[in-house]
């Protein structure tokens, strides 16, 4: 069994979108090198987030993506596009008994907005 995950999200700005990510999930830097630079939960509770400079832009769909947790969706999907996100979907989409909304980090890589589970 794996010890812990960290999460490494390529990027062709990997300091704007280390500040996005850091307001984006209330994480804090953690460090810094050369191409990395990595954010961690204060809490202690979350993955490390590491993000890498790369040189090219995305041009694909992610193979995989995070899900951003929040009680009030429409509220949170707000405050990141607030902060440089951009809103994929008019509506939440509802499935299975949940419900979320799909978005772009500024960089253009997908996650989700999702209702906390009850």
């Amino acid at each position: 069994m794996a010890a812990h995950v960290e999460l490494v999200l390529d990027t062709s700005d990997v300091d704007r979108l280390a500040e996005f990510w850091a307001a984006a999930l209330g994480y804090r830097p953690f460090g810094r090198f050369e191409q990395y630079r990595s954010l961690v939960d204060p809490d202690g509770r979350g993955p490390k987030l590491i993000l890498q400079q790369v040189p090219e832009r995305k041009s694909a769909k992610n193979r995989m993506h995070l899900d951003v947790h929040a009680a009030d969706v429409g509220a949170e999907v707000m405050r990141l596009v607030g902060l440089g996100a951009r809103r994929l979907d008019e509506a939440p989409i509802d499935e299975a008994g949940t419900s979320w909304v799909r978005m772009q980090d500024p960089d253009g890589n997908e996650f989700c907005v999702c209702a906390s589970p009850s």
